[in-house]
């Protein structure tokens, strides 16, 4: 009985990460990995309590639970059924021979379809769920191994030890700006590129009347759908950290992160993530000086269900956040207007009506409720162009007023939406830099698109691209003496 008990855990086990690999194909456009995917459990379930609310909630996961333990009954029983058939000994042979027979059937085909052995014809039927498991085994050791890989590399940096970095930036203020969801879709797909490049286009009218120039390309994210840490970690450090066990591994290198040489360069390096709701002990590993949470931003305004604030309030309140200091400052804004599930989605407002944000508190009442809209995909996407244009709308409107300082401002989007909103399978992400010409020049090299739209013919590079190129573009000639301890 202990046996069946065991193989009937084995099955379910197996039903739930097929389950699993739904909601990420689903979500981020690839399987469930055990090894590096285990942290997103939490945050899914705690994603789904706030867009759906707790009721929902509750009751969906208690249905889950009741459904698998039926299953797991249910397989418990037809094994004890199939063991019954032995009490007799014609019927247990006639068994034991239907079971071997289709033993080997699936064996046979599994081994065809995993190239173990090759048949000159595929057995009719398929073994599927058997193969699922096999591959999963066999990428649990393939990521255990480049998980070592990984951790080695983590430790060579050619900027590790290297002085005069960031210099020819003159000590001006620096502004990374991450937009949530915003990608190649909105240049292409026609369902959000005609109202995103009139958005876009309208800004650059702008800008340019400012005085800054700007230059316009594409970087490969790591992730699609969600996840937008993976993209902050890999632009920062460099490092391609398409998962979370790589992430971690990074975290844990000690890897010098873009804000770690703009520190070491004279610079106060700061995070504004509104998104941030609990101890974020990672940050301590990112070379961010001060960090505001949502705890930390004076946001007094009702919450858009999962969206703490909108995007325009975070945009107009950390400016007074950063206390006075000489240095410049290295500023990494996340906003979050743009996440799933787009509603409600905010208006802009005037700058000087924002207040302490309970100007926001009508719109953050409206329908529809997520469970309600997603119900229909074709008004999930139309909430998703909608929530875009919103935050490229409050973003570059922030930049115009940052124009007379003549900063240095990065506008990058994270990731893709999940596959069915975006429409299609390219990780590729929009980078705006926007700042005086003569900083700009610089980057020539890049040939980056003038503008806030990026041909489409730029050249795509990996998101683990941009730290080296960027300091690189920005610095004199270094040294490379070893620091004393």
């Amino acid at each position: 009985m202990i046996i069946v008990h065991a193989v009937a855990l084995a099955l379910l086990a197996v039903a739930v990460l097929k389950l699993a690999d739904y909601a990420m194909f689903s979500a981020f456009d690839r399987s469930f990995n055990p090894v590096v995917d285990m942290p997103l459990i939490a945050a899914g379930f705690s994603f789904t309590r706030d867009s759906l609310g707790l009721v929902v909630f509750v009751f969906a996961v208690s249905s889950a639970i009741l459904l698998l333990a039926l299953l797991y009954a249910l397989i418990v029983q037809g094994f004890a059924a199939w063991a019954s058939l032995g009490r007799n000994a014609k019927t247990g042979l006639a068994a034991a021979l239907i079971g071997a027979g289709f033993t080997g059937w699936a064996v046979a085909d599994a081994g065809h379809h995993l190239s173990f052995w090759k048949l000159e014809n595929s057995p009719p039927g398929t073994t599927w769920t058997s193969r699922l498991a096999i591959n999963r085994v066999e990428e649990i050791q393939r990521t255990t191994r480049d998980l070592a890989e990984f951790r080695e590399a983590a430790g060579l940096d050619t900027y590790a030890n290297q002085f005069g970095l960031l210099n020819k930036l003159d000590g001006r203020d620096v502004f990374l700006i991450w937009i949530e969801s915003y990608g190649r879709a909105s240049f292409d797909n026609p369902l959000y590129a005609p109202t995103h490049l009139a958005t876009l286009r309208s800004a650059q009218a702008e800008i340019a009347g400012s005085g800054l120039a700007m230059k316009s390309g594409w970087l490969i994210s790591p992730t699609v759908g969600g996840q937008s840490w993976l993209a902050h970690g890999t632009l920062g450090s460099g490092l391609w950290t398409a998962d979370n066990g790589r992430y971690q591994a990074m975290i844990d290198s000690g890897r010098k992160w873009l804000s770690h040489i703009a520190q070491a360069a004279g610079y106060r390096t700061a995070a504004v993530m509104p998104a941030i709701t609990k101890d974020w002990p990672e940050s301590r590993a990112m070379g961010f000086e001060l960090v505001f949470d949502k705890a930390e931003i004076p946001y007094a305004g009702e919450s858009f269900r999962w969206v703490t604030m909108p995007d325009q309030f975070t945009l107009a309140a950390y400016p007074d956040l950063l206390p006075p200091d000489p240095r410049p400052d290295f500023v990494q804004i996340a906003l979050i207007s743009s996440h799933a599930p787009w509603t409600p989605i905010a208006d802009v407002i005037p700058w000087q009506d924002v207040g302490d944000g309970t100007v926001f508190n009508e719109m953050a009442l409206r329908g529809p409720t997520p469970e309600v809209l997603w119900k229909d995909r074709d008004a999930v996407r139309d909430a998703y162009r909608r929530s875009v244009d919103y935050v490229l709308q409050v973003v570059f409107s922030h930049v115009l007023q940052l124009a007379d300082d003549a900063p240095l401002v990065i506008v990058a989007g994270d990731h893709q939406a999940a596959g069915f909103v975006s429409g299609s399978d390219s990780k590729d992400v929009a980078v705006h830099i926007i700042g005086p010409p003569q900083v700009l020049d610089h980057i020539e090299h890049w040939r980056w698109t003038e503008g806030l739209v990026p041909a489409s013919d730029v050249p795509v590079r990996r998101m683990d691209s941009f730290r080296d190129n960027f300091i690189a573009a920005f610095s004199d000639k270094t040294s490379t003496a070893m620091v004393l301890q």
